[in-house]
Protein backbone atom coordinates (compact mmCIF):
# COMPACT_ATOMS: atom_id res chain seq x y z
CA UNK A 1 0.00 0.00 0.00
CA UNK A 2 1.35 3.26 -0.98
CA UNK A 3 0.32 5.95 1.32
CA UNK A 4 0.25 9.32 0.29
CA UNK A 5 0.48 12.31 3.53
CA UNK A 6 -0.88 15.97 2.39
CA UNK A 7 0.89 18.14 5.19
CA UNK A 8 1.33 22.02 5.29
CA UNK A 9 0.24 24.72 7.07
CA UNK A 10 -3.62 25.92 7.23
CA UNK A 11 -5.87 26.93 4.18
CA UNK A 12 -3.45 25.71 1.75
CA UNK A 13 -6.19 23.34 0.13
CA UNK A 14 -5.00 19.70 1.77
CA UNK A 15 -8.63 18.43 2.10
CA UNK A 16 -9.53 19.68 -1.33
CA UNK A 17 -6.69 18.12 -3.02
CA UNK A 18 -7.57 15.02 -0.66
CA UNK A 19 -10.58 14.37 -2.71
CA UNK A 20 -9.85 15.30 -5.95
CA UNK A 21 -6.47 12.54 -5.61
CA UNK A 22 -9.12 10.43 -4.26
CA UNK A 23 -11.48 10.38 -6.95
CA UNK A 24 -8.37 10.87 -9.64
CA UNK A 25 -7.08 7.28 -8.58
CA UNK A 26 -10.16 5.79 -7.11
CA UNK A 27 -8.70 5.52 -4.00
CA UNK A 28 -9.97 5.90 -0.39
CA UNK A 29 -8.79 9.01 1.53
CA UNK A 30 -8.61 9.59 5.10
CA UNK A 31 -10.13 12.60 6.34
CA UNK A 32 -9.07 15.42 9.20
CA UNK A 33 -10.18 13.88 12.18
CA UNK A 34 -8.88 17.30 14.01
CA UNK A 35 -12.09 19.08 12.37
CA UNK A 36 -14.87 16.59 13.62
CA UNK A 37 -13.43 16.83 17.04
CA UNK A 38 -13.12 20.27 17.36
CA UNK A 39 -16.69 20.71 16.36
CA UNK A 40 -17.77 18.60 18.85
CA UNK A 41 -15.48 19.91 21.43
CA UNK A 42 -18.11 22.88 23.08
CA UNK A 43 -15.15 24.58 24.21
CA UNK A 44 -11.94 25.77 23.36
CA UNK A 45 -8.81 22.91 22.88
CA UNK A 46 -6.61 22.42 25.69
CA UNK A 47 -2.96 20.42 24.78
CA UNK A 48 -4.21 17.06 25.75
CA UNK A 49 -7.04 17.35 22.79
CA UNK A 50 -4.45 17.41 20.76
CA UNK A 51 -3.23 13.66 22.07
CA UNK A 52 -7.22 12.70 21.38
CA UNK A 53 -6.56 13.73 18.17
CA UNK A 54 -3.93 11.88 17.04
CA UNK A 55 -5.55 8.94 18.72
CA UNK A 56 -8.65 9.39 16.20
CA UNK A 57 -6.76 9.85 13.43
CA UNK A 58 -4.38 6.94 13.68
CA UNK A 59 -8.13 5.03 14.31
CA UNK A 60 -9.32 6.09 10.95
CA UNK A 61 -6.24 5.19 9.29
CA UNK A 62 -6.29 1.63 10.66
CA UNK A 63 -9.75 1.85 9.43
CA UNK A 64 -9.07 2.50 6.07
CA UNK A 65 -5.56 0.73 5.49
CA UNK A 66 -7.85 -2.46 6.89
CA UNK A 67 -9.03 -2.67 3.59
CA UNK A 68 -5.69 -2.93 1.70
CA UNK A 69 -6.18 -0.27 -0.76
CA UNK A 70 -3.48 0.34 -3.42
CA UNK A 71 -3.28 4.12 -2.25
CA UNK A 72 -4.22 5.62 0.67
CA UNK A 73 -4.20 8.99 1.21
CA UNK A 74 -3.77 10.85 4.13
CA UNK A 75 -5.76 14.25 4.52
CA UNK A 76 -3.08 15.49 7.05
CA UNK A 77 -1.50 13.62 9.93
CA UNK A 78 0.91 13.62 13.02
CA UNK A 79 3.06 16.60 11.80
CA UNK A 80 0.66 18.62 11.82
CA UNK A 81 0.05 17.90 15.32
CA UNK A 82 3.03 18.40 16.50
CA UNK A 83 3.78 21.79 14.79
CA UNK A 84 0.47 22.63 16.08
CA UNK A 85 1.47 21.47 19.66
CA UNK A 86 4.68 22.78 19.90
CA UNK A 87 3.64 26.46 17.96
CA UNK A 88 0.62 26.49 20.79
CA UNK A 89 2.24 25.26 23.92
CA UNK A 90 5.61 25.13 23.47
CA UNK A 91 6.00 21.04 23.55
CA UNK A 92 4.38 17.96 22.25
CA UNK A 93 3.28 14.72 23.85
CA UNK A 94 5.88 12.50 23.69
CA UNK A 95 2.95 9.88 22.09
CA UNK A 96 2.49 12.33 18.47
CA UNK A 97 6.44 12.50 18.50
CA UNK A 98 6.01 8.79 18.26
CA UNK A 99 4.03 8.39 16.11
CA UNK A 100 5.38 10.35 14.10
CA UNK A 101 7.95 9.01 13.53
CA UNK A 102 6.23 5.46 13.38
CA UNK A 103 3.80 6.60 10.62
CA UNK A 104 5.53 5.14 7.46
CA UNK A 105 4.71 7.62 4.46
CA UNK A 106 5.50 7.04 1.37
CA UNK A 107 5.66 10.64 -0.19
CA UNK A 108 4.49 13.96 2.00
CA UNK A 109 2.76 16.35 -0.53
CA UNK A 110 4.13 19.60 1.33
CA UNK A 111 1.18 22.28 0.03
CA UNK A 112 2.44 26.00 -0.68
CA UNK A 113 0.85 29.02 1.01
CA UNK A 114 0.11 30.50 -2.25
CA UNK A 115 -3.24 29.76 -2.50
CA UNK A 116 -5.65 32.52 -1.12
CA UNK A 117 -6.58 32.28 2.36
CA UNK A 118 -10.30 31.55 3.52
CA UNK A 119 -11.50 31.97 6.67
CA UNK A 120 -13.03 29.35 8.75
CA UNK A 121 -13.98 29.29 12.63
CA UNK A 122 -11.12 26.83 13.22
CA UNK A 123 -8.17 28.27 11.72
CA UNK A 124 -5.93 30.81 13.81
CA UNK A 125 -3.08 32.10 11.75
CA UNK A 126 -3.84 34.24 8.62
CA UNK A 127 -0.58 35.91 8.90
CA UNK A 128 1.66 33.36 9.67
CA UNK A 129 0.92 30.85 6.83
CA UNK A 130 4.90 31.23 5.33
CA UNK A 131 6.42 31.19 8.71
CA UNK A 132 4.31 27.37 9.22
CA UNK A 133 5.60 26.43 5.61
CA UNK A 134 9.25 26.79 6.34
CA UNK A 135 8.68 24.67 9.74
CA UNK A 136 7.11 22.13 7.88
CA UNK A 137 9.57 21.98 5.41
CA UNK A 138 12.20 22.12 7.66
CA UNK A 139 10.37 19.14 9.67
CA UNK A 140 10.46 16.79 6.39
CA UNK A 141 14.16 17.50 5.90
CA UNK A 142 14.60 16.96 9.71
CA UNK A 143 12.81 13.59 9.65
CA UNK A 144 14.23 12.61 6.40
CA UNK A 145 10.82 12.16 4.86
CA UNK A 146 10.19 12.04 1.05
CA UNK A 147 8.63 14.93 0.10
CA UNK A 148 7.48 17.15 -2.97
CA UNK A 149 6.13 21.13 -2.50
CA UNK A 150 3.20 21.44 -4.37
CA UNK A 151 2.25 25.06 -5.32
CA UNK A 152 0.33 26.72 -7.88
CA UNK A 153 -3.21 27.05 -9.09
CA UNK A 154 -6.10 24.79 -7.98
CA UNK A 155 -5.67 22.68 -10.78
CA UNK A 156 -1.99 22.91 -11.01
CA UNK A 157 -1.72 21.34 -7.58
CA UNK A 158 -3.76 18.56 -8.62
CA UNK A 159 -1.17 18.06 -11.69
CA UNK A 160 1.52 18.94 -10.18
CA UNK A 161 0.89 16.24 -6.89
CA UNK A 162 0.02 13.37 -9.82
CA UNK A 163 3.22 14.07 -11.29
CA UNK A 164 4.67 13.40 -7.64
CA UNK A 165 2.39 10.45 -6.69
CA UNK A 166 2.93 8.81 -10.15
CA UNK A 167 6.80 9.00 -9.79
CA UNK A 168 6.73 7.02 -6.67
CA UNK A 169 4.67 4.61 -8.19
CA UNK A 170 6.65 3.95 -11.23
CA UNK A 171 9.57 3.37 -9.12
Amino acid sequence: MLKIAITGPESTGKSTLAAQLAHHYQAPWVPEYARTYLEQLGRPYEASDLEQIALGQQALWVAQSAENPAILLLDTELLVLKIWSEHAYGSCAPSIQVGLRQQEVDLYLLLNVDLPWEPDPQREHPHLRQYFYDWYKRELEELGAPYAEISGSAEERVQNAIQAIDRIIQR
